[in-house]
């Protein structure tokens, strides 16, 4: 599907279609939106590479069904609604028949009335329960939220409720035994529901639909665990009596009816035809200007998206700006805060919206963006979701985020149903983003990403297996995923954790297996972050343990609305970091090494001078020291030690690797093959991410000697060093046995898939990023082909481009 087919812009919870007697009105001349655009098209038109218009679109409908309960009819009429739009009624078609549907349109199409229509009126006419599954606990907040005004709109008296870490132990009684609709999420349902499926009995029985939204988030490691959880539900639901019909929702992605199906485990109808209206939309692609044309330096992307927001808010409209990471929202909070929040006696026109803050403080933020009191939000992709977050008018991003369907779902938080939106996609200077703004028509024709999952990886199936044996017998025959289930079973109960009893297994250990099994692959136990300014102890944020060692080290600057505190201790132990508010000028950017130790070669190659080979590999990731920068000029302006436990990961991961010889006759020196190999290793990687269309950060790269007795950095200087992991330096030009290797690894533990593609795809891989170095035009390297060099080619004798394009060509880069 390429790009003017169709595109996901607008709100959320827009549900409200109500027939037009003409077509919704075109943007006028003098739409500020348009006028916008225009203004930005006039003024900055050299750094846009690319732009599309998609011109407003009429609505589809049709009539509701008759069959439909008078009192749903009833209570959609009190809010306005007197017809639906044509893909909710080819839901209820679907779903009426007692099919599995998944539909796939633009945000702000009203896909919610999708389920809540079949929901509502077996709830109403046959007493039928129904189970909805959120990826977040907002979205599920907003559901019951949406499904309280029909309530009250109709009288209905459904009772829908909440069930996840926040409810209290005195209500969750209350919601087994009473709820017609239960709210929740996955990792609830696995380690909160599933596991005493026996209190819910009276539920599973009566259990008819099962609702999946925001299905695209349930890719990769994720997905696969998600999988898993559904099987066991339906086993689950089975042992009840129950088969219940699933009802999925989706953004944008290549293949919603595939994914579906990996999820239910049945086959699933797409329903991708929006018969929602849509106003007209304004996509530009941006790139910054160069300003140091010998090492290929361009204006920073955080220059470039403050500018242009500068600019929406001064022209009276709602913007929402989305980084890559919680750091640079704070960072661009502070810019934008410093322009337009100065006095604090006035309303703050700018808030920032990620991961970490408490939930009291996001839930006023969406509220203020639902009541137009925000000029901007600053976001990570947390609000990529569809939470109701009202009408927004510019959405900018900075930096690509990876996949044509990331941009696509974070573009579509701009849009009113027949108001001009506009989107504006900043690159950074990776090579991702630089390919992306170069070549417009990879966006604009291409198709959004297969969303993928492996619901059979060994891992992650063995988890689910312990989990499902915990919650049922298991019986000779049953099957459980495509692997030979009587073999797991085997190797459980010598692990002594299940035990034969004729044709069953029974669970005989003591241990709760869904306590130990994270669906996101992360540890248990979330750090508080604790103010202690002016002798106080409140909680002001939560840092998710994967995060924390990035994040909240002693010495750290960690922003909360663009508002600094230092982190003045870590108890590591006790999951509690305690912070002082300051008025530090700059941030902090942690520094890790990774250290790799192959463990076991599955397949090998030759290729071009040495060889390429696919297999298990031992991680250890260590948090070694921190930069800090000084904002604006973000100069570095000193360094600190860190020092915290090690981070250890089994995967799976594909290198290529030459030996020392030659090495030695295709370079002049030492540290000559090391840069070349870490510039190598940063064009293969984002190379790599394309290819297998999955984010970069699914990915990660290293550089070693596969035997874990040192590993490759880019030094301050930004030269090649090598490290032993005791923390010394090793001379490239001293060392022994000198026989690099460039990893590609899979960033979730066990693997989740990406390794295996990429070794079938080793020539190609390393040939696009042979292309992509020599078609740069920098003279030396630069962040946009082999990564940032901070010295020429006559400082230190060589090119490093150079050094990367001929490693390349020694690994088999083709011309």
């Amino acid at each position: 599907m390429g790009f003017g087919a169709s595109i996901a812009y607008g709100e959320h919870n827009e549900n409200t279609p109500v027939p037009e007697t003409i077509p919704p009105p075109a943007a006028t001349d003098d739409d500020p939106v348009r006028a916008l655009a225009e203004r930005l098209k006039a003024k900055y038109g050299g750094r846009i590479t690319g732009q599309r218009v998609l011109p407003a679109r009429e609505g589809s409908y049709a009539p509701f069904p008759e069959e439909l309960d008078g009192r749903v009819r009833a209570a959609l009429e009190a809010r306005g609604v007197t017809a639906l739009y044509s893909h909710q009624r080819a839901a209820w078609d679907r779903v009426r028949a007692g099919g599995h549907a998944v539909v796939v349109t633009p945000t702000a199409s009203g896909k919610t009335l999708c389920y809540n229509l079949p929901v509502l009126h077996d709830v109403l006419g046959t007493g039928a329960k129904a189970l909805y599954l959120f990826p977040t606990k907002a979205l599920s907040q907003d559901q019951v939220a949406e499904l309280a005004e029909l309530n009250e709109a109709g009288d209905l008296g459904v009772r829908a409720h909440t069930f996840d870490g926040d409810t209290p132990g005195d209500a969750r009684k209350a919601v087994r035994s009473r709820g017609d609709i239960v709210v929740s999420n996955p990792d609830m349902l696995h380690q909160g529901v599933l596991p005493h499926h026996t209190k819910w009995a009276q539920f599973f029985e009566s259990l008819r639909y099962v609702v999946i939204d925001e299905t695209h988030t349930y890719r990769g490691v994720f997905g696969s665990h998600m999988a898993n959880v559904i099987r066991r539900l339906r086993r689950v639901c089975r042992f009840y009596g129950a088969d219940p019909v699933f009802i999925l929702s989706s953004a944008t992605i290549a293949n919603p009816a595939e994914l579906a199906e990996q999820l239910v485990g049945e086959p699933v109808s797409a329903i991708t035809e929006s018969g929602a209206p849509a106003g007209e939309k304004h996509l530009l692609l941006w790139n910054p200007p160069v300003v140091n044309p010998d090492l290929g330096l361009r204006a920073s992307a955080r220059s470039q998206v403050t500018r242009i927001v500068r600019t929406a808010m001064r022209t009276g409209l709602k913007s929402i700006l989305f980084a890559r990471s919680r750091l640079m929202v704070e960072v661009l909070t502070k810019y934008l805060k410093d322009v337009f929040d100065t006095d604090p006696r006035q309303p703050q026109r700018v808030a920032a919206y990620r991961g970490g803050y408490l939930p009291t403080e996001r839930r006023a933020t969406e509220k203020r963006l639902r009541e137009g009191d925000l000029g901007c939000v600053v976001a990570t992709s947390a609000l990529e979701l569809g939470v109701d977050i009202g009408a927004l008018d510019v959405c900018v991003l900075n930096g690509y985020p990876g996949t044509i369907a990331g941009t696509l779902q974070r573009l579509g938080r701009a849009g009113r149903r027949s108001r001009a939106a506009l989107g504006v996609v900043v690159a950074s200077s990776l090579p991702l983003d630089q390919y992306v703004v170069r070549n417009p028509d990879f966006f604009f024709g291409g198709s959004p990403e297969h969303a993928r999952i492996d619901p059979d990886q060994l891992l992650i199936l063995l988890d689910h297996v312990r989990c499902a044996a915990f919650e049922l017998p298991f019986r000779e025959g049953e099957s459980f995923g495509g692997e030979d289930l009587e073999a797991l079973l085997d190797y459980l109960e010598e692990e002594g954790l299940l035990h034969r009893e004729g044709e069953r297994w029974h669970w005989t250990a003591d241990s709760y297996p869904a306590n130990a099994v994270s669906l996101r692959s992360i540890a248990e136990g979330n750090f508080v972050v604790v103010d202690i300014t002016d002798g106080g102890r409140t909680i002001v944020a939560e840092v998710d343990y994967a995060s924390a060692p990035m994040t909240i080290y002693e010495g750290a600057i960690y922003m909360i609305q663009a508002q600094p505190y230092q982190v003045e201790q870590l108890d590591w132990e006790g999951r509690k970091a305690y912070v002082r508010a300051t008025r530090a000028d700059y941030y902090t950017d942690a520094i890790d090494y990774i250290r790799l130790k192959i463990l076991d070669a599955f397949e090998r190659a030759g290729q071009g001078s040495g060889e390429a080979a696919n297999g298990e590999v031992h991680l250890v990731r260590r948090i070694a020291g921190y930069k800090k920068i000084r904002y604006y000029t973000h100069e570095n302006v000193g360094f600190g030690d860190i020092s915290l436990p090690d981070q250890e990961m089994h995967t799976t991961a594909v290198w290529w690797q030459l030996p020392g010889g030659g090495l030695e006759a295709a370079f002049g020196s030492r540290q000559e093959a090391l840069d070349g190999f870490l510039g190598a290793a940063y064009a293969v990687h984002h190379v790599a991410a394309l290819r297998a269309m999955c984010e970069p950060g699914d990915l990660g790269r290293a550089v070693g000697d596969g035997d874990a007795e040192w590993f490759a950095i880019v030094g301050a200087a930004g030269r090649g060093q090598i490290k032993h992991f005791d923390g010394s330096d090793g001379d490239p030009e001293a060392q022994g046995r000198f026989v690099p290797a460039l990893f590609l690894y899979d960033n979730y533990p066990g693997g989740v898939g990406l390794s295996a593609p990429l070794f079938d795809q080793r020539q190609a891989v390393v040939t696009q990023a042979r292309e992509l170095v020599a078609a740069c035009d920098c003279a030396y390297g630069c962040p946009a082909c082999v990564g940032p060099i901070l010295a020429s080619d006559a400082e230190r004798g060589f090119s490093p481009k150079g050094a990367a394009a001929r490693v390349l060509e020694l690994l088999g880069g083709a011309e």
